[in-house]
């Protein structure tokens, strides 16, 4: 079995990474056995998953397998509370080896709508996924004090605007201990590219990361993403994915906007913290992009 360069070089991060990616043909020649399927197209990758076409009892289905890392130990579980409502629907699951079968959707995402379209359509899906979280999840509250911990070690020195960084460390810590925070299922990651079309020609999500939390916690990914296109008055533009999501989802709007003032923060000083990366032109441009997002939502 061939590999796709893309997932070769998933062995790059480390040891636990090169074990998972060398024993890759294996593991998924025994899911095609054991699970009777045929492979059927090529194969795909995201950061830390493969995904297979596969046909199994003359139906398309989709076979992924993720890298074993916390964010995604709970999607089969967050996949089978949705059954198909707002989600890709789930066929059969082996979490110890973190491989799913999904039912097959259409190679159609909202990365090719209008964004605010975009927006309105993964707002609506906020009404189909945020239902109450099952226990084994992660908390939301969990997460978030791990991260301002984290935060909180960021020297002044740093070049992030400072007042960001306290307004984040502030609104961090009264968020971990408000009840609101924890106790809906978020799928975390909902963006353009993680939405595809059903046959019904309705829209699902895939690849969640799903925890315990708050509805308003979804937002920001829409804004990071696609940011790119927001030629011009960038702030203008995140300003009118922000309402628009929140409108049309019913949020709260000062709530809404707290979690994207963490969010982006939290993000913007990944790299600063993280003793394994050598700040470059693309850092600093994702920085400055959290950053632009973080104000803009303030304006």
């Amino acid at each position: 079995m061939r590999l796709p360069d893309g997932v070769l070089g998933m062995a790059r991060r480390g040891p636990d990474w090169a074990t998972w990616v060398d024993g890759l043909p294996v593991l998924l020649r025994d899911l095609y056995a054991e699970w009777d399927l045929r492979p059927d197209g090529w194969m795909m990758h995201g950061y830390c998953a493969v995904v297979v076409p596969v046909v199994t009892g003359g139906k398309r289905a989709m076979l992924k397998v993720s890298f074993p890392e916390p964010e995604s130990e709970h999607e089969h579980l967050a996949l089978s509370h949705w059954a198909g409502r707002g989600a890709v629907t789930l066929l059969r699951a082996d979490p110890r080896r973190r491989a799913m079968l999904l039912k097959a959707l259409r190679d159609v995402s909202l990365s090719e709508a209008w964004d605010l379209e975009a927006c309105t359509a993964v707002a609506e899906l906020y009404g189909l996924l945020h239902i109450p979280a099952f226990n084994q999840l992660r908390l939301l509250s969990d997460v978030i004090a791990a991260s301002s911990e984290q935060l909180a070690t960021l020297p002044r020195s740093a070049p992030l605007p400072r007042r960001l960084v306290e307004q984040a460390l502030s609104l961090s810590r009264d968020l971990v201990t408000d009840p609101r925070t924890n106790g809906t299922l978020v799928h975390t990651d909902l963006h353009y590219a993680n939405v595809l079309m059903a046959e019904s020609g309705e829209w699902r999500a895939i690849d969640p990361k799903p925890l315990s939390g708050d509805p308003h916690y979804e937002v920001a990914p829409m804004l990071w993403n696609r940011f790119e296109e927001l030629a011009g008055d960038k702030r203008d533009g995140i300003r009118r994915r922000f309402h628009t999501l929140v409108d049309v989802a019913g949020l709260d709007e000062a709530r809404a906007r707290d979690w994207v003032v963490v969010r982006m923060v939290d993000n913007a000083a990944w790299p600063l913290l993280d003793p394994t990366v050598e700040l470059g032109t693309s850092d600093a441009d994702w920085m400055t992009t959290c950053i632009t997002i973080a104000k803009a939502v303030q304006d």
